[in-house]
Formats: C-alpha cells, structure tokens, sequence
C-alpha cells in the first residue's frame, strides 16, 4: 500500500500542531495551577485599578457633606534637589530659553519663554504607588508576572494612567497625640490596636472605600535631621495593614518616605507591608503626605481629592492631594 507522501506529510504536521497544542495546553494550565491564591484579584482576571473599583458617585456625594467650612489643605511637600528620598533617588529641574539665546525674544513683540525639564525619580517627595510598583517574587497585583508587563519604556499593565481621580472620604490618625511623642519614633508600628485605640480618641470610624491618613511628625525631620528621616521612620505594622485591607480602604498614606515601620517588626519581611496592600489586596500607598495642617484643626474626616498625573505606563506619580472640610 502506498501512501501519498502530501497526505503523509499533512499528517505529520497535523500531527506534530496537536502535539504542540497538548504541550502548550499542559504548559499554561501547569502556570495557571503555579499562581499564588494571593494575586488574584475579586475583580476579575483583568482587573488593573485594585481598590479603586470602590470608587463610586455615592462615595463622592458622601464626601462632599462633610465640607462644611470650605477650608482647603494642600497635602503634598515642596519638592527639590535636596529632598531626602529612599534608595537611589535623586531629583533636578533645569530650565531653559529655547531659540532665545543672548535674551533675544521671539519677533517684532519680543516675547519671551521659559521650559522645564524634569529629571528624577517620580518616587521622591509626595508620591502616589500604584500597583505596579511592589512585587513579591516577580509577581505583582492579580498576577501579573514581571516579565510580562514590565518594559523599560513603560508597565504594559498596572500603569499609573489606569488609576481614576479619587474623591472619597478621607480620615487623619494622630498618631503623636497617641504615643504623647512628636516626632514619633522610628520602628514605632501602628498595629490593630493602636489604630482603634485612636479612631475612637478622636470620635470616628474607618469605612469601606476611605482614604487612610496617619500623622506622626516625621516630616518635621526634613532639612533638619535628614540622615534620621530617610534611615527608619514610623508606620503601619503588619497587622495593621491587614487590619485595614479588613477595612476595605482605598489607600493608606502617611508622613513618612515609607510609609510602614521601619526597622521592619521582627519577622516581618522587607516592605512586607507595601506587599500585604499593594499586591496582595491592590490598596494604594501615599507617602510624605503633609498632614499636620489638618491635625492642628483637628479635621479627622474630610473630602478627600486626588487627580494624579497620568504618564503612560508609569509606575508612581508626584501628587499635590486636597483635602477640604
């Protein structure tokens, strides 16, 4: 019996692509069964905001009622070359005269213009991270693998452009009224107890979809104590991230570069913290987060707004967030 060999080689490839599927199918349904039950997202495989799905119009409206005397605070720090900033950071604006060299304006009205350009690192000064910024592993919010979405030229997912405009309510924890210490100690954490503990000093309560404040006077450090500011800070401890993800919150912020307790709790893991929110549970960070306008006037809850910058697959934005009562 002969075979035709056109047949025979149609076979062949046939065969060989089903083959090739089988192992593609085992290969992806052995990656699927490889994702950590941490990563995935409550709002579906190709969720990209994390808690910002909690925003909503009656979130907004509720928020609007509590302004009752129109008062407006500024939260983001002045930011320059000498702000103290984690790890490698750095900071510089430049400015220049395009086509006015010698101070000649541009035509018979002499018009004159100045241009910026920025150089630095985004996370210095008041940030927002987003949820492509902290990993565990390699892999980030609803399972997004590094080498899958992170670019040198940009995050293909979790970029900061995904984030919506946040107008939600907004609360302040003192937490130097708390310890009776101004500024707060580095490696002081502020766990379960301590959160509710001072939630009820200052009558309120923390709700679903809130913006989470703390204030510890870490700030004050800055162009006095630099060193001291950005080597260990106050924070947020483990269990009080997971305390607040409980909560349902939108972000947590503070006036610390970091943001939780550093030294890190013992046996807590390095930036376990930013872990436990941002991947884990897709809850933003806020750091160096100016709030002692706020506590001064002892304004616990506000209106609380963000429009941050959206820079195409970026992964933090500098922010200037209002808060207004």
């Amino acid at each position: 019996m002969q075979v035709d060999a056109s047949k025979k080689r149609v076979g062949v490839s046939w065969l060989g692509a089903a083959l090739a599927a089988a192992g593609l199918l085992v290969a992806g349904a052995a990656q699927a069964q490889a994702q950590p039950d941490w990563c995935k997202s409550k709002w579906g495989p190709n969720d990209e905001i994390g808690a910002a799905n909690l925003l909503s119009p009656e979130l907004a409206l509720a928020a609007a009622k509590l302004v009752k005397t129109g008062k407006v605070y500024r939260l983001g720090v002045e930011t320059n070359s000498k702000t103290p900033a984690f790890g490698p950071r750095s900071w510089a604006l430049v400015i220049n005269q395009p086509a006015q060299v010698g101070g000649v304006g541009l035509g018979h009205t002499k018009t004159n213009y100045n241009d910026d350009i920025y150089m630095g690192y985004v996370g210095t000064g008041t940030q927002l991270d987003g949820l492509g910024h902290i990993g565990i592993d390699n892999v980030y919010y609803n399972c997004n693998k590094n080498s899958d979405f992170v670019q040198a030229n940009g995050l293909t997912k979790l970029g900061i452009e995904k984030v919506p405009n946040f107008v939600t309510r907004g609360v302040v924890l003192d937490m130097a009224a708390y310890y009776g210490k101004n500024p707060v100690p580095e490696g002081t954490a502020f766990n379960r107890k301590e959160i509710d503990e001072q939630a009820k000093r200052q009558g309120i309560e923390i709700r679903k979809g809130d913006v989470v404040l703390f204030y510890t006077g870490w700030l004050s450090l800055v162009g006095k104590d630099d060193k001291r500011y950005i080597s260990g800070e106050p924070g947020v401890g483990k269990d009080g991230a997971e305390y607040l993800v409980s909560k349902n919150v939108l972000a947590v912020g503070a006036d610390t570069w970091g943001m939780e307790a550093v030294p890190f709790e013992k046996g807590v893991g390095v930036f376990e913290v930013h872990q436990i929110l941002i991947p884990k549970n897709g809850i933003y960070i806020l750091e160096n987060i100016d709030t002692e306008a706020l506590v001064k006037d002892k304004a616990w809850e506000f209106m609380f707004v963000l429009g941050q910058s959206r820079m195409t697959g970026g992964v933090q934005a500098i922010i200037n967030p209002t808060a207004i009562r």
